[in-house]
């Protein structure tokens, strides 16, 4: 094809009909205009070598997430719990251990073993 052509390719896959549907749909599309300018293949390459084969649609950008820190600059400063499951002595018995942590020291404030998860149980573990 001759640079004009190419170029012809190009303003009809970018125009704003075409923008957002993949080349080969683009491709039929024009033929059911009664416009026949490449092979699928062709627009494909085409795109390829302008570095148009990426998604087409403007996808959202989530915004960078702020990973949230604690910062201790001594012990008993601030704490951090978790729950975890342990298992039991038979397959479907399982116990939660509740874990107060101090992050400056890294040892361990409290705990409780418990046969279920409850926010009752964890507040009175924290208070």
């Amino acid at each position: 094809l001759s640079e004009a052509e190419r170029q012809e390719i190009i303003d009809v896959l970018h125009s704003p009909e075409y923008v957002d549907v993949a080349p080969r749909t683009a491709y039929a599309m024009l033929l059911d205009a009664g416009i026949f300018l490449a092979s699928v293949s062709t627009f494909y390459r085409i795109l390829r070598a302008c570095s148009g084969t990426r998604g087409r649609r403007d996808e959202l950008v989530h915004p960078a997430y702020a990973r949230p820190e604690l910062l201790a600059t001594r012990a008993c400063e601030v704490w951090s719990w978790d729950i975890t499951k342990l298992k039991g002595p038979v397959k479907s018995a399982h116990f939660h251990l509740y874990v107060i942590l101090d992050i400056f020291s890294r040892y361990v404030v409290g705990w409780m073993i418990a046969d279920r998860e409850s926010d009752l149980l964890a507040e009175a573990l924290i208070g």
